[in-house]
């Protein structure tokens, strides 16, 4: 039996898969995110620990005999929070989260006094990864700073709960800038730039290998009969990926969680900064893979819903199917936007309302202006050489046929869909524990039976590709109205 465990930005999910990786058990536990203030995002990391308490234990309720022959747990987490530990292993402050925007001006200070972030690092400087966040603790919180005696990111935290290890993979490293992601190893040089070294980061390991063992105590309040090894497992997208076997180089899928991604696979380290497409290693070795990353993907959705006082599951089954693009726009840029502008400051907005505007042109609109900003991650990939034909697709915005529907015909693509497409980063962690337990990848990241294929609907995609010429024209009209 094995075990992925994936600690997301709004809830810890944990799988049992058997040694065919049938889903034996599944639990998940809900987590907040705090906003002190305008543009932050934080987490208090136990609540990561609390939950995974919460899931393990769901589990050991509903399959404990099961659960006893379990050899190998794997990990994923949100990428980029930087989680800062005291010489005990205690948490300093609450965990910066990936889409928090206070750093904007650490970025463009450190893309000024030290290039080798755009090169040995391979992306552009931005507020959500890891090293500008610890450059504004530097400048802001310098008595914290001063305590931090170790660095994680999310999913290490937990890690070192169920190990006491500290220790790091690659995929999941390279996004915090201070990687060489060619050479898949820290950089001194980048370590430097925000005052830090290799004494403050985790030990590094491949997402397939073994980092260390389930404690003692735990192994016996779980009912383990043998310690399982805690694999190395990957950021939340690498697992995904992982999870819907996309590993081979020029495989490709799409997901639509609280952020959104396109995500391609590759056989070697292939930047391309001017696009703000991301660069990183991936959780298998000698793999790497690029990234468009939108901030606010189901995020858009679950805000709408909010604002509605409905859920976004009602939202979009009202909508029903769709004959073109809405008569409204809509930018979903709620906390800034990643690629291709790189922009801490834009902010999300709407376009085009009447007297006639319903919660279903709304609703809409919102599923409009988020496959409008895939489309812009398959244009700067596409600048970068890469081309990609046929995607599959994960995260809960997965269960929205009409969502696929237009992203498919907007990105001239089919669109394939697993049968557990909101697993695919658990699925994937849990893979990734098969593969550190028995000591080899062959035979473990397949690709998992699908629910249905959604190809492009011929109509649909002559109708978007024109609104999406006219929709590219709001960013620049936004920004130069202040917004």
């Amino acid at each position: 039996m094995f075990i992925g465990l994936d600690i997301g930005t709004s809830s810890v999910k944990a799988i049992l898969l058997g040694e065919d990786q049938s889903l034996i058990a599944s639990a998940t536990s809900d987590l907040t995110v705090e906003r002190p203030h305008p543009g932050w995002s934080e987490q208090d990391p136990d609540s990561w620990w609390r939950a995974c308490e919460i899931v393990l234990d769901a589990l050991k309720a509903e399959a404990p005999k099961a659960l006893a022959g379990v050899r190998g747990i794997g990990l994923s987490g949100h990428m980029h929070g930087a989680t800062l530990l005291d010489g005990g292993g205690r948490p300093l402050r609450p965990c910066i989260l990936w889409n928090d925007g206070r750093s904007g001006r650490q970025c463009e200070e450190l893309t000024r006094s030290e290039p080798k972030f755009q090169t040995l690092g391979g992306n552009l400087v931005m507020p959500g990864f890891t090293a500008p966040k610890l450059q504004w603790v530097r400048e802001n919180e310098p008595e914290i700073f001063a305590k931090t005696d170790m660095v994680l990111l999310p999913k290490d935290y937990v890690r070192f709960k169920l190990t006491g290890e500290y220790a790091g993979d690659m995929s999941d490293s390279a996004g915090t800038l201070w990687l060489d992601v060619a050479r898949r190893d820290w950089s001194d040089d980048l370590l430097a730039a925000t005052g830090l070294d290799r004494s403050k980061m985790p030990r590094l390991v491949e997402g397939s290998e073994s980092s260390g063992t389930l404690k003692p105590d735990l192994c016996v309040r779980w009912g383990f009969d043998t310690p399982p090894v805690v694999a190395g497992g990957g950021g939340d997208n690498a697992a995904s990926a992982c999870g819907v076997g996309a590993v081979d180089p020029g495989s490709a899928f799409v997901s639509l969680g609280t952020s959104g991604v396109l995500f391609v696979t590759n056989d070697r380290f292939s930047p391309n900064v001017g696009g703000a497409v991301h660069a990183f290693c991936h959780a298998v070795p000698q793999t790497w893979h690029q990234m468009g990353v939108i901030l606010s993907a189901t995020d858009s959705l679950n805000w709408l819903a909010g604002i509605l006082k409905k859920s976004p599951g009602e939202l979009t089954q009202a909508l029903g199917r769709v004959a073109g693009p809405a008569s409204v726009s809509f930018l979903p840029y709620l906390g800034g936007e990643r690629t291709p502008h790189n922009d801490v400051d834009i902010r999300a907005g709407f376009a085009g309302i009447s007297h006639e505007t319903d919660d279903a042109v709304l609703t809409h609109a919102v599923l409009d202006g988020v496959a409008f900003a895939l489309k812009d991650c398959l244009e700067a990939l596409s600048v970068a050489g890469t081309r990609i034909d046929r995607v599959l697709a994960v995260g809960g915005g997965s269960r929205s046929h009409t969502w696929l529907e237009i992203i498919a015909s907007l990105l001239n693509v089919t669109v394939d869909v697993p049968v557990d497409g909101d697993f695919g980063a658990s699925l994937g962690a849990a893979r990734l524990g098969q593969a550190a337990a028995l000591g080899s990848t062959d035979g473990v990241f397949g690709k998992p039976a699908l629910q249905t294929s959604i190809d492009p609907v011929p109509s649909l995609t002559e109708h978007y590709a024109e609104a999406y010429g006219h929709w590219r024209k709001l960013y620049p009209a936004f920004k130069q109205a202040g917004f």
